[in-house]
């Protein structure tokens, strides 16, 4: 901030920045899992249309839906790139983001500009902002993101939309879409229960909600108890669930798909399942691939080989590391929060790092041993979006929680390396740049930010040069 003529402060903050404190404004709390994910005044979404002139607009767009626990951003990924790679002009929308809220717009597999999306933010912000009342106030912060991505793909004029859900289905705001061209219900498990419900049952019949009377749907193979409810709340809305299977390999010429892990395979073969029947209903196709086992079109194969997707089983070797020792700080990226996203994740990191072999990948549980784990406290915070809005480094920042998971770190790796329990409360602390006391255990340490353990990773890495850091 600095300081005006009459003394007041005056903003430094661009007009990228502006957009995004507007669009803090409307986090209305912590988590996503609130009242509007149970369907708190869903028919409001439906007023927010007419004001910003979507009716229409999205009864002829030609969209692809997509819900599931684990792999719908994956799926959706895939599905963009095969289509796009098909000749069509494509939209995607995904959540969350992992650095800028624009990643979860992509026109042609590419995030939207900064240029078009602070011209179409500021338009549906205005005119909701405009007609906002008791009766109708502002939209909440996904169902704004929702609608934006509505008037985006409007504007831009796709050919197809691609839309992953962002909780659930039924009550989630992409549900607006009344007529699909084809749905899909990736990998189901137990996540924002809170919400959705307790029993895989419950959190299929949530999921579900996305299935529109006569619209081809499409899922993956799934426990008996959520297969159940799916073919039961199909079969309500005459429609037959078909399963898509896990791609074959040989199918791909060699070839690798561009997102890592074996999981990636059950997602692969749901999006071609979905965009070879969006060919076939939009008359692009004579006949559907989802069950093909001989080949795959060259777009196809050039679509699930070369789809980007930050965030999952991503491999990124450290940039600043000198040239000699490039290998020597290896980072490995995956947004995994469910047990069983945790367990493909393990999988993954276990044959990536070299630390496994392809038995690890075959065994029910995966085998990764790590010498060392690092606890910090996220780097932003739930009510602001964008980097301008990171919270201060200082030393009063809260590492309780961080101290309780090293707690729970060290007595599991202790026990599970027989260390006597004497062992349990060594700690060894020193001061970071900061200030801030850090306290190191043998198996882990916690930092007050995540620069810091990075530059103790690079420190770590330059001091032992005959040692690899993963």
């Amino acid at each position: 901030m600095a300081e005006g003529k009459s003394g007041l402060a005056k903003s430094t903050a661009t007009p990228y920045e502006e957009a995004l404190d507007a669009l803090s404004s409307l986090i209305m709390k912590r988590s996503r899992a609130d009242k509007s994910n149970k369907g708190d005044r869903f028919d409001l979404l439906y007023d927010y249309l007419k004001i910003l002139d979507l009716d229409e607009a999205i009864s002829q767009m030609k969209i692809i839906h997509v819900a599931g626990t684990k792999g719908k951003g994956s799926t959706c990924t895939f599905t963009e790139a095969i289509l796009r790679n098909c000749g069509f002009h494509t939209g995607l929308f995904t959540s969350p983001h992992l650095i800028d809220v624009r990643e979860r717009f992509r026109l042609d597999g590419v995030d939207i500009s900064e240029e078009k999306f602070l011209a179409y933010f500021w338009w549906c912000y205005d005119r909701l902002k405009e007609k906002a009342s008791d009766d109708i106030p502002m939209p909440t912060y996904f169902r704004f993101l929702a609608l934006l991505a509505f008037k985006i793909f409007a504007g831009e004029q796709v050919d197809v939309a691609v839309l992953e859900v962002g909780l659930g289905g039924k009550f989630d705001a992409t549900n607006v879409v009344q007529t699909p061209t084809v749905c899909g219900i990736s990998s189901l498990g137990y996540d924002h229960m809170e919400i959705l419900g307790n029993t895989l049952g419950e959190i299929a019949g949530e999921k579900a909600g996305i299935f529109k009377h006569g619209v081809p749907a499409f899922t993956v193979p799934q426990p008996d108890e959520a297969m159940c409810v799916l073919e039961d709340k199909a079969s309500k809305l005459d429609v037959h669930v078909q399963v898509a299977q896990p791609l074959d390999k040989s199918l791909l010429n060699g070839l690798k798909l561009s997102l890592e892990g074996e999981h990636q395979y059950v997602n692969a073969g749901l999006a071609i399942a979905l965009s070879s029947t969006w060919l076939q209903r939009t008359g692009h196709l004579e006949t559907a691939y989802f069950n093909q086992t001989s080949s795959l079109p060259e777009q196809f194969i050039k679509g699930l080989t070369t789809a980007n997707l930050q965030g999952r089983a991503q491999t990124v070797p450290d940039r600043l590391a000198s040239m000699e020792c490039s290998r020597d700080l290896v980072f490995y990226l995956d947004g995994a929060h469910s047990p069983e996203s945790m367990e493909a994740c393990a999988r993954w990191f276990s044959l990536a790092s070299n630390e496994g072999n392809l038995q690890n990948m075959l065994n029910s549980e995966a085998c990764v041993y790590f010498k060392k784990a690092l606890f910090v406290p996220n780097i932003s915070v739930y009510y602001k979006v964008g980097s301008h809005a990171l919270p201060p480094s200082d030393s009063q920042v809260d590492l309780s929680w961080q101290f309780t998971l090293q707690k729970v770190w060290e007595n599991l790796m202790q026990g599970s390396k027989g260390d006597e329990a004497k062992n349990a409360d060594k700690a060894e602390e020193f001061k970071d740049d900061t200030g801030v006391s850090v306290q190191s255990c043998k198996y882990s340490a916690v930092f007050s930010s995540l620069p810091l353990a990075i530059k103790w990773l690079r420190d770590s890495a330059q001091k032992n040069s005959s040692n690899v850091f993963r």
